[in-house]
């Protein structure tokens, strides 16, 4: 299974991303109509895909300057690692002192955003 992800992983990261930004408003708004048809599912996934590489480049660049940034202030050590909340090990999650949990209820109540594709420029695309 584990050589199966890391396959789909290379194959994805070799697509630029502007050709998958090219596909995302068509693979939103199939996503957000839902119907209970292996064809949603797959949009789906492939809208899950798309959204994927977006994250990873965003974290990569966002890395990428942290690092830069440091390199300019006096080598500071590289950047913290993501918040316990994020690791896959859930030993690790529960060892971590109560203070860096979330708290169990939130301060403000949250709010829902509306799910719309980005508007298409009228420039005859």
């Amino acid at each position: 299974m584990e050589k199966l992800l890391a396959r789909l992983a290379r194959q994805l990261d070799a697509i630029d991303e502007p050709s998958l930004n090219a596909l995302w408003g068509k693979y939103a708004a199939l996503s957000s109509r839902f119907e209970p048809t292996q064809r949603w599912e797959e949009a789906v996934l492939i809208f899950a895909l798309i959204e994927a590489k977006r994250m990873k480049n965003q974290l990569f660049n966002y890395y990428w300057a942290q690092q830069v940034r440091a390199e300019g202030e006096k080598k500071q050590p590289a950047p913290d690692k993501l918040p316990p909340i994020f690791k896959m090990d859930p030993a690790a999650r529960q060892s971590q002192p109560a203070s860096s949990a979330p708290p169990a209820t939130p301060k403000r109540p949250c709010r829902v955003l509306s799910f719309a594709p980005p508007a298409r420029e009228e420039n005859g695309d």
